[in-house]
């Protein structure tokens, strides 16, 4: 319930002693235990870069001090590193020690869009504009923008015939059929979205009382919601919590748009700002963008496996599509893949305390270290939240 959530979030920001004082019940736990602490491991690292930049300069300036022998000025300065150390030290140990008493799992908060962390998702799939041809001289002013016409997906490649002998020693490459081999169909594909709007901050200020009402609207093919009747008043860094469903059919929708309104009682309600996800070359990429990977496997509590596939499904169906070699589960909680062999926990724990036998943690230990599997291993995109940045069309590049 909210009043739950608002004690627990008070209880993160209150820090210290709370937290100290009472081990979380596993049954309190939710999703937003995991998502604060993460919130404050990634403020932590933060804080530990700063003070390790802020030492850094302190170490240059004295050695520039003690260049032009200013002593003076060294003996304050050394004093300064010194007591950043103290506080270093004090400051780095707190949070090992609350992860031993909550042992919250975290999940991984991006500061930016997914995207800029992979490449946005071109890895095979690059998108090409089609334009509309220009009609005459009054045409010069279009911008490129209103000139789209459609998008066309692929990859373009050009080789030489015989295939060069590197390529064609890779596992599985018939020679014949060029470079583009193991490419999904080209049919229509239908699939569920499921969008999840954690929060906006430092939005806009839309009224004249220097807040906004700010609800969420997303936009899909033909699918249209506004979601007017959950607005949060007065409020320019509002939690939302929401999620929605929408179904949609590949390529046809494939953007995503999401957007914040302001609620306005007169007139129409304003644009505060917008993002847009390019949902098909998420589905179609490597890094496998639909549903992260996370730490660890469970079968019950907050820390719940929300993929619809289990991980040995994945990785079976990861080591076929890149035809490698595995997975080979053997005794001894080892599984090989290709030449590597991985090590993990083999046994599982139900909501009753009872065990069972599974490979899952051994196939999620591969998953999270894929990319160091040769040929075929990229990074899979962990469990995570998103930052993306709001745009509005009618102030272009200025952060909303």
């Amino acid at each position: 319930s909210e009043e739950e959530k608002e004690k627990k979030r008070k209880k993160k920001k209150g820090g210290g002693e709370e937290v100290e004082e009472e081990e979380p019940d596993e049954s309190m736990l939710d999703w937003w235990s995991k998502y604060f602490a993460s919130i404050e491991t990634m403020k932590e690292q933060l804080r530990q870069q700063e003070a390790a930049a802020a030492e850094a300069e302190e170490k240059e300036e004295m050695e520039i001090a003690e260049g032009s022998k200013g002593q003076a000025k060294n003996k304050d300065k050394s004093k300064a590193p010194k007591d950043d150390k103290k506080k270093k030290q004090q400051s780095a140990p707190e949070l090992p020690e609350k992860k031993n008493k909550q042992k919250i799992d975290e999940l991984k908060v991006f500061n930016k869009e997914l995207e800029t962390e992979f490449d946005n998702f071109e890895d095979w799939l690059h998108t090409f504009n089609l334009l509309r041809g220009k009609i005459g001289d009054n045409d010069d002013n279009a911008t490129e923008e209103e000139r789209i016409v459609g998008r066309f997906k692929g990859s373009m490649c050009v080789y030489k015939v015989p295939l060069p002998d590197d390529i064609t020693k890779e596992a599985g490459y018939d020679p014949n059929f060029g470079m583009f081999q193991g490419i999904p169909s080209n049919d229509p594909i239908n699939v569920l979205v499921r969008v999840y709007i954690v929060r906006a901050t430092d939005l806009h200020p839309a009224d004249i009382n220097g807040k906004a009402d700010p609800y969420i609207a997303i936009k899909l093919g033909k699918t249209d919601i506004k979601d007017k009747e959950n607005y949060i008043s007065k409020q320019l860094n509002p939690v939302f919590g929401k999620s929605f469903d929408i179904e949609a059919t590949f390529p046809m929708e494939s953007m995503l748009t999401v957007a914040v309104y302001d609620w306005d009682l007169v007139g129409t309600d304003d644009l505060i700002g917008e993002t847009k996800i390019d949902l098909e070359n998420r589905y179609y990429s490597k890094h496998r963008a639909t549903c992260g990977v996370s730490q660890t496997y469970s079968i019950h509590g907050y820390n719940t496996w929300r993929d619809p596939m289990k991980p040995s499904q994945i990785l079976s169906k990861l080591c076929k599509e890149g035809k490698v070699d595995g997975p080979h589960f053997g005794p001894g909680g080892r599984v090989k893949v290709a030449n590597r062999v991985f090590t993990g926990p083999t046994e599982v724990e139900d909501e009753n305390g009872q065990k069972k036998q599974t490979d899952e943690h051994l196939a999620l230990a591969v998953l999270r270290h894929w990319e160091d599997i040769p040929r075929a291993g990229c990074k899979l995109v962990p469990e995570h939240v998103e930052t993306r940045p709001l745009l509005n069309p009618d102030k272009p590049g200025i952060e909303q």
